[in-house]
């Protein structure tokens, strides 16, 4: 009888295309990884690996093996999933992702609220980028994962997974209190073609939606400072050195010299919920889908523009910033 974890680790080395990536994707070492794979050949009597360079590849009889060891495993998943849905408890273990963003303003409230509700589910959670973590439902080590869109440029979804809207989250310009923009009540993005924007890093999903605005917009991005996280971009704004872009999940509290300015366009990005269509069932997967968006619905709490660029502007006249007319830096 073919063992289920055994099966497991094939697929992992199909999926990831190397023992390392095997072993990191299923919390094992190498060597725990290549033991697995010994004792599956023994098993079936045939060689599933061959050295390929400094590297391993599937043989034929690997290949076709690892085609019917997804099936299996997708299979069990199902069975799980009716298993937990018959029963109708919130338990088991529950592996989630969420864009930085995410991690930081929605999962500390909706992970307590499900460990308080659900004690008797064990949560694993990460920080991962849209695609990363798209990538890790699909291959299986993520049961689901927070990700996002803009209103202008849809991210891509594989077939087979179901997908659930936690949040549209509107998004404005952060400037620093003394940028000439500042006190208007709404700007256009084309009124940026000579400020520097600080964005997120070179490839990124945001940063490549950000590029493509803006040239739609007629602006040739002047990108001086990247930053993976909101903070550190408002901070960078803070002292005077560019402007970004502010969605509101995540941004609070703002901090002292900062204020955001609505947009014209009226920016949006989608916050969706996203996992593997023969998890459907599963109560965990629909408990978490409810906490997040209880938690989201918290976000619409936070303090309004007008409230943010008062306390923006006192806080930096208290913190004697003194930041002073900001001048647009020329390319």
């Amino acid at each position: 009888m073919l063992n289920l974890d055994r099966l497991r680790t094939l697929d992992a080395l199909a999926r990831h295309g190397s023992v390392s990536r095997a072993a990191e994707g299923l919390h094992l070492t190498t060597s725990a990884v290549s033991q697995q794979m010994a004792k599956l050949e023994r098993e079936v009597g045939q060689q599933l690996l061959a050295k390929h360079g400094r590297g391993v590849r599937l043989t034929d009889a690997g290949l076709l093996l690892a085609e019917h060891a997804a099936r299996i495993l997708s299979q069990v998943e199902i069975a799980r999933s009716a298993l937990e849905a018959q029963r109708g408890k919130v338990v088991g273990e529950l592996r989630l992702a969420g864009f930085p963003t995410a991690a930081r303003g929605l999962f500390p409230t909706a992970l307590a609220d499900l460990r308080t509700r659900h004690p008797g589910l064990r949560l694993r959670s990460c920080e991962l980028d849209p695609e990363d973590g798209v990538r890790g439902v699909v291959r299986g080590d993520l049961d689901l994962a927070v990700v996002l869109d803009w209103y202008n440029k849809p991210l891509t979804l594989p077939g087979g997974l179901v997908k659930a809207p936690v949040l549209d989250d509107p998004a404005d310009v952060a400037l620093p209190v003394g940028h000439r923009l500042a006190d208007r009540e709404e700007v256009d993005l084309g009124e940026f073609a000579e400020d520097e924007w600080i964005t997120w890093g070179e490839g990124e999903f945001c940063h490549e939606w950000l590029m493509f605005t803006l040239r739609s917009r007629g602006v040739e991005p002047l990108v001086g400072h990247r930053a993976g996280e909101t903070h550190t971009q408002l901070n960078l704004v803070a002292a005077g050195l560019g402007v970004c872009i502010a969605p509101l999940l995540g941004r609070h509290p703002m901090p002292a010299g900062v204020v955001t300015v609505p947009l014209l366009q009226r920016v949006r990005r989608h916050v969706y919920a996203v996992w593997r269509a023969d998890a459907d069932r599963r109560p965990s997967i629909r408990a978490a889908v409810a906490s997040l968006r209880a938690a989201a619905q918290r976000v619409g709490q936070a303090p309004g523009r007008q409230a943010e660029r008062q306390a923006g502007q006192q806080a930096g006249q208290q913190a004697g910033q003194g930041v002073g007319e900001w001048a647009a830096t020329p390319g």
